[in-house]
């Protein structure tokens, strides 16, 4: 009987440092890296199952951070800063090509990988035209089963909006956005100041990253979100279809 490969749960924190994003935004967006880190090394064992990288994008998209474990002792974890536009094609095609890539390479390497998960995080519109960024992102996410059409490494792609991010848009990013393992975007109340909701997000992420690598190391599997109850104050949960949870 063969041996049962060790199972990985890869993630991709992906960061907007378009210009609206300077200041206190994207010093706590910089924090979220460090947090999830502290937050690994009190549970060690975690990181068997856990891999991360760090994404950022404005007019273009940049690896930050290569897939890895982040507690190993040679990762250094990178800083942020702002520049140019808000290309969410950039992100997506980025994306595409890392998956791609990474999920090749840990099968190389013997693991079993479970379907990637992607924080989105943003707090404006895309200003890459709606045909370019849709495209983009329908070559991300779209794959037929039965026919082997289209990108079958597909991750689950949990938005989180800020400031002046359209829900409408995000709505639209939300993957799968339907069945059984529906994800969900995460948007920030009116009102409420955009650095604190971004360190409020932060918490969803860590506790997102922590519940579904503890559901993978007791031999269950899927993204976990975090129950709507237990959110930060100031953000709210929604479906892709708009219903608030």
């Amino acid at each position: 009987m063969p041996e049962e490969r060790a199972k990985i749960l890869p993630f991709y924190l992906v960061i907007d440092v378009s210009w609206s994003m300077d200041g206190e935004q994207l010093q706590n967006a910089g924090n979220i890296m460090p947090e999830l880190s502290d937050a690994l090394a009190k549970d060690p064992i975690l990181t068997d199952k856990i891999r991360f990288a760090l994404i950022d994008f404005a007019g273009d998209a940049q690896v930050r951070l290569p897939l890895c474990d982040v507690l190993d002792p040679d990762v250094v974890l990178p800083g942020l800063a702002c520049r140019g536009a808000t290309s969410y094609a950039a992100a997506f095609r980025l994306l595409r090509k890392e998956i791609e890539a990474n999920v090749t390479q840990l099968k190389a390497d013997g693991f079993s990988v479970h379907r990637p998960a992607v924080f989105f995080l943003t707090d404006g519109v895309p200003t890459d035209a709606d045909d370019e960024w849709n495209s983009a992102f329908r070559e991300l996410t779209e794959y037929d089963r039965q026919a082997g059409v289209g990108f079958a490494m597909y991750p689950n792609v949990i938005p989180f909006g800020v400031k002046d991010a359209d829900p409408q848009v995000l709505r639209r990013l939300v993957h799968p956005s339907t069945g059984a393992k529906q994800s969900r975007m995460y948007l920030m109340d009116e009102g409420n100041n955009p650095a604190q909701a971004i360190a409020g997000m932060a918490e969803i992420m860590v506790s997102s990253v922590l519940s579904s690598g503890a559901n993978l190391a007791g031999g269950d599997s899927g993204l976990i979100h975090p129950d709507p109850a237990d959110l930060p104050a100031g953000i709210t949960a929604a479906n892709a279809d708009g219903d608030f949870l």
